[in-house]
């Protein structure tokens, strides 16, 4: 009973293939380029991927995140938005990009609830963005701190560097002053992940179970 209300509350999972094509919340852009979603990867219905967009397998988009890669470059072209392997993608996450520019995000990395990435952008793998953050025209290196309401614009950050909560970082004096992230810290970075991936894993696992009931109901109908 449990797992029909849900069913009936949030309705179908997204994957790729054919729900995919079929579903308006995943569309083309007005460039006629449509998403390139791996079907192992999960889509909440009320996220929102627009266009040029290739998100592996394993990766968890949450509720109401916009994923919107639809500017055209001088060329006429809209360059990609690529969500690599296990990155986690939480709640109300925007993610857009300057005409021509591309993001990409690299795996295993975790984007936590309301942040905002702006390209062009590079995200290596392992990173962690907190809640609030958001990004404008940086480039990450592996395994980067941003902290919570922090906005980094304009730079790049070396591996492992911690942007505390709340800076905001656009210049190279800014970045010098910050520090590396501790032992204590990667751990938690790790542990957000695997979270999140096991929420992806239960959500799947749910939804197959909805998706068997109303299959079986409509064989008894």
């Amino acid at each position: 009973m449990a797992v029909q209300l849900l069913f009936k509350q949030i309705g179908n999972p997204i994957y790729g293939g054919e729900k995919m094509a079929s579903s308006y919340n995943i569309r083309p852009n007005l460039a006629g380029d449509h998403p390139q979603i791996d079907p192992t990867a999960l889509i909440d219905p009320s996220a929102q991927i627009i266009g040029n967009v290739k998100i592996e397998k394993n990766v968890f988009v949450g509720p109401l995140t916009v994923i919107r890669a639809d500017q055209r470059g001088p060329d006429g072209k809209v360059a990609p938005i690529q969500i690599d392997e296990e990155v986690n993608i939480q709640d109300g996450v925007i993610i857009h990009t300057d005409p021509g520019a591309s993001v990409v995000i690299g795996p295993k990395t975790s984007v936590a609830h309301g942040a905002v990435i702006h390209g062009p952008c590079t995200i290596g793998r392992e990173c962690f963005i907190a809640l609030r953050a958001s990004l404008y025209k940086v480039t990450l290196e592996d395994h980067v701190w941003i902290g919570i309401g922090a906005i980094a614009k304009l730079v790049t950050l070396d591996s492992f560097i911690r942007v505390p909560a709340g800076a905001v970082i656009r210049e190279r004096p800014e970045v010098h002053a910050l520090r590396l992230v501790t032992d204590k810290e990667r751990k938690y970075m790790e542990e957000v992940w695997a979270a999140n991936s096991r929420l992806r894993m239960d959500y799947q696992e749910l939804w197959d179970k909805a998706e068997s009931i109303r299959s079986n109901s409509r064989k008894k109908a």
